[in-house]
């Protein structure tokens, strides 16, 4: 990756001083991100403009479309528009999935996943796993930046609803996706029906307008109470702009409009004439159209074959319906000769009629053959069709371990190099030649965008430690240390508090998604340093400021926390009274 992408930035809007609003490219392409606001309030026109910089730059990405909305966009820029209308460049299935991802990847072709077309919810659903599927695997190897830009992300990974398949491979990209360079925009109307463990796992995050309690409530949680009642305000294209690459914390800002055609306006009593699009090579739509051939002739061939299965099934039911007559012409005469016991008559009568007895059930005989003959050849395509299915699953799977446990091996490998840095005295020479061993010296890491070390493994506990011993003590602000001694350093918070702090600490994590430990980490840190603000605590237990937040606002809620100032919070008063009674004298 050059330096220059590392350090370019795209200009999107305006902050509420008149300052531009600038995004660092790297940030937004490997980032996770999250932008939400209700109806007509801005967030899908926000996701053009970043999508509309970015194509500008150069730089491609995918765009999961659930309402044909965005293929505005070809009015300035060339882009594959795929899905099941006809006004789309091609229409494609899930079997069209590993084109799409190496058109994307490797032939930098800008894509508009357009998924509102189809009457089969099942297949859209289909589509846009084996797509998403697709890109993550190929990322693995070529660790490109790339951006997946997804609409309507509650119908997929829901809050209260159970996750699906393809749910789940979306929250498996924000969470692993970030450091082969996939990052991934999530889009909704309704913060609060979108699995929250995906929002506090975002590094860059857009509030548009948003007016229902339950929306604003997750405003309060993420950012500051005080949030709840300011993002209802909001006029259309402003937005509160949340991002761990900034120091601060929260910016208020205007979006610009985009530039391309808004296929997503509500349709007035005037007339809108649809601009002329940019179209894609014929070459590149001839490679997805040969795919789409080669399943229809595949399909008609089935069709055919059924199709002359049900004939020679009709035709049979035919001659079984002659030979039944003819049997009843049989047997009546059979009666009649015996009723009138003459014999010979009947005799002289019936050769004729047992030749057609007989030439209808060779005809019959012959049909039956034929019929098991195709179902049988059907029965076999079926089978071949499951088998190379399975076997592709098999090795798809079996080379995803694989790839993960060379992944799990780099890592050790890094880890014990850094070791062995620090022990000689970090000349340098340990972290080089284990950099060379894991990667064969030609492999490039991907510059992680935002978000703490620790959690991406760039960073040990031992250098946390050292970090810590080496930072001295935290103050607020102003300076003062305001924080209760613990004799024992030992031992943990719930340890000495009385039952009832645990359990509030506990629902804190349970509401924010974090963990226990991180929660006891903070109050200790409070209890011996005193007012902090939120980015100087993230700092220290290194966490995300997002997460940090979201558990400071659950602890404000349970009594634990107080605010001391703007963004600055201190141990309650009530909590600094427990520490205290419980804290032996020397």
């Amino acid at each position: 990756m050059s330096d220059d992408t590392q350090q370019r930035q795209i200009r999107v809007g305006e902050t509420a001083d008149g300052a531009p609003l600038k995004l660092p490219v790297i940030e937004v392409l490997t980032g996770r991100g999250f932008a939400t606001g209700k109806s007509g309030s801005g967030k899908s026109n926000t996701a053009s403009v970043i999508a509309e910089e970015l194509l500008e730059a150069g730089y491609p990405l995918l765009i999961v479309d659930t309402d044909g909305e965005y293929y505005g966009l070809k009015e300035e820029y060339e882009m594959l528009h795929a899905g099941a209308d006809e006004e789309c460049d091609i229409q494609i299935g899930p079997e069209h999935a590993e084109q799409m991802a190496t058109i994307a990847l490797e032939e930098n072709v800008p894509v508009i996943l357009d998924v509102s077309g189809y009457l089969d919810s099942d297949v859209a659903d289909e589509l846009l796993r084996e797509v998403a599927r697709q890109l993550f695997v190929k990322e693995k190897k070529l660790k490109k930046p790339f951006l997946l830009v997804v609409e309507e992300v509650h119908e997929y990974i829901p809050e209260g609803g159970g996750v699906g398949e393809t749910g789940n491979l979306l929250i498996k990209i924000s969470k692993r996706g970030r450091k082969h360079g996939l990052g991934i925009l999530g889009i909704s109307q309704r913060p609060a029906d979108v699995k929250k463990d995906f929002i506090t796992q975002a590094n860059w995050l857009v509030w548009h307008r948003l007016t229902w309690d339950n929306d604003t409530k997750v405003v309060g949680r993420i950012i500051d109470t005080e949030y709840s009642d300011l993002v209802s305000e909001l006029d259309d294209g402003q937005a509160f702009v949340q991002t761990d690459w900034t120091e601060t914390d929260v910016r208020k800002v205007q979006f610009r409009r985009k530039r391309t055609f808004d296929a997503g306006a509500t349709p007035g009593l005037e007339d809108v004439e649809r601009p002329e699009l940019k179209s894609v090579s014929d070459a590149l739509v001839g490679d997805l159209q040969q795919i789409s051939e080669r399943k229809d002739r595949e399909q008609d061939r089935i069709q055919e074959l059924e199709t002359e299965l049900e004939k020679k099934e009709k035709r049979i039911e035919t001659l079984e319906d002659e030979l039944s007559s003819a049997r009843d012409v049989s047997s009546a005469a059979r009666q009649m000769a015996d009723a009138l016991q003459n014999t010979e008559t009947v005799q002289s009568q019936l050769p004729e009629g047992g030749g057609d007895l007989r030439r209808l059930h060779e005809e019959i005989a012959d049909l039956e053959d034929e019929r098991d003959e195709l179902r049988a050849r059907l029965a076999d395509r079926d089978e071949r069709i499951e088998a190379l299915e399975g076997e592709l699953e098999d090795r798809t799977n079996e080379l995803e371990r694989l790839r993960g446990e060379n992944e799990q091996l780099r890592e050790v490998v890094r880890e014990r190099a850094a070791r062995r840095e620090e022990d000689s005295g970090g000349d340098g020479r340990g972290a080089e030649n284990a950099g060379a061993e894991s990667a064969g010296g030609d492999e490039s890491e991907i510059v992680q965008a935002g978000g703490d070390a620790v959690e991406f493994g760039y960073m040990s506990d031992d250098d946390d430690r050292e970090r810590d011993s080496s930072g001295g003590t935290d103050t607020d602000s102003s300076g003062s240390e305001e924080g209760v001694v613990i004799a024992d350093e030992d031992r943990r918070i719930g340890e000495i508090l009385e039952t009832d702090l645990e359990d509030r600490l506990a629902r804190a994590c349970e509401g924010s998604q974090c963990s226990v430990e991180t929660a006891e980490a903070i109050v200790e840190l409070f209890a011996r340093t005193g007012p902090l603000r939120t980015e100087t605590v993230a700092a220290r237990v290194d966490r995300s400021r997002v997460a940090v937040q979201s558990l400071v606002s659950e602890l404000r809620t349970e009594g634990v926390l107080e605010r001391a100032g703007e963004r600055t919070y201190t141990l309650h008063e009530n909590v600094r009274a427990e520490l205290r009674s419980a804290t032996p004298s020397e």
